[in-house]
């Protein structure tokens, strides 16, 4: 076939027949995407440098730099080269050495990292690439992970197999990036409905549910990152193999086909084979061969296996964590919803409807106003639209669906979610502890009764009974709200007066922000003295972990608003355990013995006082921290924990992370937040977001909802973590117009 430029060439490729050992009827063939000028990438590379070329994203002759370290790298080489194009990869030391040939006889500029960043190689890598993008002026960074020409660049694949075959029923393949058989299934999937589609992962990738193993030694498949052009819903079956398995079956793909392939076509032929050997007769499979073999002749090919090979895959149940070949079936008719009622208006509510579906549920939020949840329509999940105040409502809304778990990410809902919980049959904490958090007064007589330590308290419901209350608990005191949340209406008062006005001020607040009735009471308590510490909890198989201790740092009275937070805390091994008991006590005095809770503490000169249990995770991006600091993603547990699923609190690594937010110093509208691309690229900093649009008005913090951003570093101890956030603190500002109207209120 005659073609004008090798990117006409790309595509097209042959479906090979395979022998195997499989009932008579059974039709296994392997698509031979290694036969591209390059590989299957090279199918990616030309669409989305064309797409961008057409928008005008890239300009002619523009530099394209992207992070890779195998064929995606390659594919963007020949198409950028043949176009005029200076191509820039960047990488890690695991490329291989014919790769790295090949892209400098291609003209590419190949830009090395030397170490692993908390998020590993691929963290790594993406620093740098920030790095670059600032370099080289008008540069196109391609996205693979998350531009959804990745998966679109498939859909010419799925066309040449209903081409060549007319019609598939098991499609296989590896699953890395999710471009490739995430684009391919999709497309197919509006023909064949019935398309059984089966991802194959390695041991060690977080992608589907797996703890991420820094010391895997597969390339071209499995992740340490999520991205975004993963689809789960799409899967019916996951495969996960060891090294030696994998680089058993590549072995086994060129002595039994005589296909010299990489690894990832070697763990899709081990699987491809097995389903064979046990499909109905009559029944078509196919599986994609992403890479030659050439790269791994010294690797693979010279492979010793120094473990098990497996036979044939264990079964086990979603979310199991594996050390060899085995396989969850997760078909997507049958998958149980994971509910949530309501959610937070953060992102961190967002990213749980989609850790929903990563871990093999159905995500349904049912919410009385979807409109509040930016953003929502992109996740994927079913949303129903009910009273979520009415409990008979919320179960009818959800009819006879099956239901593996419910949860909630908002504050506002624990109780609500408990109730549900309980409705159902599913796990979760007991109403009456949910209660018991959410209610400030019943917290303080809980823990009063279980002669746990905490500030003086009483509750007042009129002006007669504040003034007895501040009498009782003394000056100078602090009245805050029942009910509240982020810290609103939560004042220091040096005197009566103030402390009157105050309470006069939340008493007359008939409802919260998510329309919910007052409780009509105020709570005055003792003002503790102390530096402040939360302790992170989850409960779990009748145990109290505590996961960590972080140290926090808030505005100056009268308000109690979070300005930054070290994770872990620098304490004394002595003080964090004394810290993590009182939160052990607390949590039992208020009968909490369920998932993640949020315990806020001072160290007092008399030791640890509580101050507030939150039965839910930790806001302000703790878990982040948690996360970057320890490779433990709380949230993904909070959803294990609601579906019954094993939960995983052991940690990955032992770093210290930590954060500031983003304030304004003065009360005004905002006009701009500045210095953000400079504050990303001081070492050590991993994220700089900024939450707040220009032209909002803002001032200086009075409670949670007046941060405008956050910047998050990490590092091998507090004091790296501290410079870093200084430096970055130093680039950035915060810059607002005078509002006289603001400045009066």
């Amino acid at each position: 076939m005659r073609y004008d430029t090798l990117v006409d060439a790309i595509g097209d490729t042959p479906v090979v027949r395979l022998r195997a050992d499989a009932p008579e009827g059974v039709e296994v063939y392997a698509k031979l995407e290694m036969q591209n000028p390059y590989a299957m990438k090279d199918r990616v590379a030309r669409r989305m440098i064309l797409e961008a070329r057409r928008t005008g994203e890239l300009a002619d002759g523009a530099p394209v730099v992207e992070s890779s370290s195998g064929t995606m790298a390659l594919g963007l080489a020949l198409v950028g080269a043949q176009l005029g194009h200076p191509v820039h990869i960047v990488t890690d030391p695991r490329i291989d050495p014919l790769t790295r040939a090949k892209l400098a006889a291609l003209g590419c500029s190949v830009h090395v990292v030397e170490a692993m960043t908390s998020e590993g190689w691929q963290g790594a890598r993406l620093e740098r690439l920030a790095d670059l993008l600032q370099e080289l002026p008008g540069a196109y960074w391609p996205r693979q992970y998350g531009n959804p020409e990745n998966p679109a660049a498939y859909r010419g694949l799925a066309d040449e197999l209903v081409a060549d075959l007319g019609t598939l029923d098991v499609l296989v393949g590896s699953v890395g990036s999710g471009g490739s058989l995430c684009g391919t299934s999709a497309a197919l999937l509006e023909r064949f409905p019935h398309l059984k589609v089966v991802g194959v992962d390695c041991v060690g990738s977080v992608l589907f549910g797996q703890p991420d193993l820094a010391t895997r030694k597969q390339s071209g498949l499995g992740n340490s990152l999520f991205p975004d052009n993963i689809d789960y819903r799409l899967f019916d079956e996951v495969h996960w193999l060891s090294d030696d398995e994998a680089f058993d079956a590549t072995q086994r793909l060129a002595r039994e086909q005589q296909i010299f392939a990489g690894n990832t076509s070697g763990s899709v032929y081990r699987v491809l084979t097995h389903l064979a050997a046990h499909a109905e007769p009559g029944t078509r499979l196919v599986g994609i061969m992403p890479d030659r073999g050439d790269r791994y002749a010294e690797t693979v090919y010279r492979h010793e296996p120094t473990g098990p090979i497996a036979a044939a895959p264990a079964r086990v149940p979603f979310g199991t964590t594996v050390t060899g070949w085995s396989y969850s079936s997760i078909p997507r008719e049958e998958r149980r919803a994971l509910v949530f009622v309501e959610s937070n208006t953060t992102g961190t509510g967002m990213i749980a409807l989609r850790t929903a579906t990563r871990l093999g549920f159905a995500p349904v939020l049912v919410t009385a106003d979807p409109s509040r949840y930016s953003g929502v329509e992109d996740t994927g999940c079913e949303v129903l639209t009910c009273d979520t105040e009415d409990d008979a409502a919320v179960l009818a809304a959800l009819g006879s669906r099956p239901v593996g778990g419910v949860t909630t990410t908002s504050d506002f809902y624990l109780e609500h979610a408990a109730r549900l919980a309980e409705a159902l049959g599913v796990p979760g904490k007991s109403s009456e502890a949910a209660a018991a958090c959410r209610n400030k007064e019943l917290t303080r007589t809980a823990l009063r009764d279980a002669g746990v330590p905490q500030p003086a308290f009483a509750v007042a419901e009129d002006a007669e009974g504040v003034a007895a209350a501040v009498a009782e608990v003394g000056l100078p005191c602090v009245v805050k709200p029942l009910d509240g949340s982020g810290s609103q209406n939560v004042l220091w008062c040096a005197d009566e007066a103030t402390a009157l006005a105050h309470a006069a001020r939340v008493l007359a607040i008939t409802e919260n922000v998510r329309g919910q009735r007052s409780p009509g009471r105020v709570l005055v308590e003792e003002c503790a003295d102390g530096p402040e510490f939360s302790v992170e909890m989850f409960c779990t198989g009748g145990d109290a972990v505590c996961v960590g201790v972080t140290q926090r740092t808030a505005t100056p009275l009268p308000h109690f608003v979070e300005t930054g937070h070290l994770f872990p805390a620098t304490l004394a091994t002595a003080q964090r355990d004394e810290l993590a008991e009182a939160a052990r006590k607390a949590l039992k005095a208020v009968g909490f013995d369920h998932g993640p809770a949020h315990v806020e503490t001072r160290l007092t000169a008399d030791g640890p006082a509580v101050i507030e249990i939150n039965g839910r995770l930790a806001g302000g991006m703790i878990p982040e921290l948690i996360r970057t600091a320890t490779g433990i993603d709380l949230l993904e547990q909070q959803i294990r924990a609601s579906a019954g699923l094993p939960v995983n609190l052991e940690p990955q690594r032992h770093r210290h992370a930590g954060l500031r937010f983003l304030t304004a110093g003065q009360p005004g509208r905002l006009t701009a937040i500045t210095g953000t691309a400079d504050a990303a690229r001081v070492p050590g900093v991993t994220a700089v977001h900024v939450t707040a649009a220009p032209g909002r008005a803002v001032r200086p913090p009075t409670d949670s909802y007046d941060r405008l951003g956050h910047v998050i570093a990490v590092g091998d101890a507090p004091e790296e973590v501290a410079t870093s956030l200084a430096e970055a603190e130093a680039l950035l500002r915060v810059e607002t117009t005078d509002d006289p109207q603001m400045r009066n209120g």
